[in-house]
């Protein structure tokens, strides 16, 4: 009886031993001349794949591997011809995996024109798709005017992607106008010099001259599209944990989520420290130095998911001490409120309506302007969400850069000439798209161009 049931004894006492030898194999236990001891992986991946893979100065393998490493400490570096190389200092970490995830960047990016007949005034819309610009250069005059640049279609040709969606109307100079859209991008506001409003749809080719002025109900449209805006705020926020939302509405200004909504960019006004452990520890986190002690005026960004906090810049602030000659605020205030009544027709004692008119216009203006500063950070600082949501752009004086979230890999993509510090990226994060003038003389129009980077 015995001997019948020792081979499936056996047969049994195999299969558990393979199953735990494949566990413990699985998480990285190798044997060593100390015995079995445990191993972390690093999983060296790339995008685009195929680069070289050096540790600790070492060439060791080629992305996308998986290396079995003893825990501890490891200067990473990956590299692709034609591409700037990545470095890190990763953590690896016993039965655990650590990844890459390298963004290569091109050294060489070629740039490709989008437009041909000038572009000005260009916005971008809140969803991050499309972007509003005037041409005002065309031989034919009727094919100036608005015009919608469908970011999400192939760029391959520049008249197959852009929609007109309202022709040059004299009196009203699209090239100096306000352009607002709304939360949805479906609408756009179009506030003029004169002070005339419009209200055109996005998708559509609009008729400027019938289209009815909407100053009267602005205040009302406006207060509508800040309560879309209040509530996909609110609820944004509330993905925070308690503490760190307590952070974002109190002691902090700026707040831009990345894309994917994992991260939040932030300016400290005060100086607090982030609590430790405001949500359980993720195995794997990222294992470059944090800052929780926040300084005013420094720009942060905080991952939702594994609860860490990276400073990226600092605010540029103004000069403590006025230079010479310089006006006071409230008296440079003054004086702009006078000159600007006095333009208008109005006297310094003018009627209380007139100035309450003043007043409006003034305020509607301001409105338009912190939309616009809600919608991208574009019009507010130096630093935007790379469509990636683990870079970021960043527009200095000596041209295009990038920088990982947690402050890594910093780098030059592009340091051309450019005009009116314009930049923006493609959805899918393969190119940037920037305003500049490569005519050889001053009367060549300014123009889009994509940088590729891929």
């Amino acid at each position: 009886m015995f001997k019948k049931l020792l081979i499936p004894l056996i047969s049994l006492a195999i299969i558990i031993l393979g199953t735990i030898v494949a566990i413990r194999w699985g998480k990285g236990y190798r044997p060593t001349r100390q015995g079995i001891q445990g191993t972390g992986l690093l999983a060296a991946n790339s995008f685009p794949a195929g680069a070289q893979v050096f540790i600790n100065g070492k060439l060791t393998t080629a992305t996308d591997d998986t290396l079995n490493l003893p825990p501890s400490e490891y200067d990473v570096e990956i590299k692709k011809d034609g591409y700037f190389p990545w470095k890190k200092h990763l953590i690896v970490q016993a039965e655990l995996v650590t990844q890459t995830n390298a963004t290569l960047f091109p050294a060489v990016p070629s740039l490709t024109p989008l437009t041909f007949t000038g572009a000005v005034n260009v916005t971008p819309s809140p969803d991050g798709t499309k972007l509003a610009l005037v041409m005002t250069k065309a031989t034919v005059s009727s094919q100036n005017g608005l015009y919608i640049l469908d970011l999400a279609a192939s760029p391959l040709a520049f008249r197959s992607n852009a929609r007109q969606i309202a022709r040059g109307v004299t009196g009203l100079e699209l090239a100096t106008a306000e352009i607002l859209w709304s939360p949805d991008s479906r609408q756009i506001i179009l506030q003029f010099v004169s002070n005339d409003n419009l209200l055109i749809s996005a998708t559509e080719l609009n008729d400027l001259t019938t289209t009815a002025d909407v100053t009267s109900r602005l205040p009302l449209i406006l207060s509508q599209w800040e309560e879309e805006l209040t509530l996909a705020e609110t609820q944004k926020l509330l993905l925070l944990p308690d503490e760190m939302q307590k952070v974002a509405t109190a002691s902090a200004k700026n707040s831009y989520f990345s894309p994917d909504e994992t991260k939040l960019m932030y300016t400290a006004t005060e100086a607090v420290i982030i609590p430790e452990e405001l949500i359980p520890a993720l195995p794997s986190s990222n294992t470059q130095p944090e800052e929780r002690s926040l300084e005013p005026g420094g720009i942060y960004i905080y991952d939702l998911k594994e609860d860490r906090n990276f400073r990226i810049g600092s605010e540029q602030t103004p000069p403590a001490e006025l230079p010479e000659g310089t006006v006071p605020a409230k008296t440079l205030l003054a004086e702009l409120s006078r000159s600007l009544a006095l333009n208008l027709g109005l006297t310094p004692t003018a009627s209380p309506a007139a100035y309450r008119k003043l007043q409006a216009e003034k305020t509607s203006k301001e409105t338009v302007a912190s939309f616009k500063r809600h919608y991208s950070s574009l019009y507010l600082n130096n630093y935007q969400w790379f469509p990636t949501s683990r870079h970021l752009i960043i527009n200095t004086a000596a041209g295009l850069e990038v920088v990982e979230y947690d402050g890594t890999n910093r780098l030059t993509l592009y340091s051309g000439p450019r005009v009116d510090d314009f930049v923006y990226a493609w959805p899918d994060g393969s190119k940037l798209v920037i305003l500049t003038n490569l005519g050889s003389n001053d009367d060549t129009p300014v123009n889009l161009y994509s940088i590729s980077l891929k």
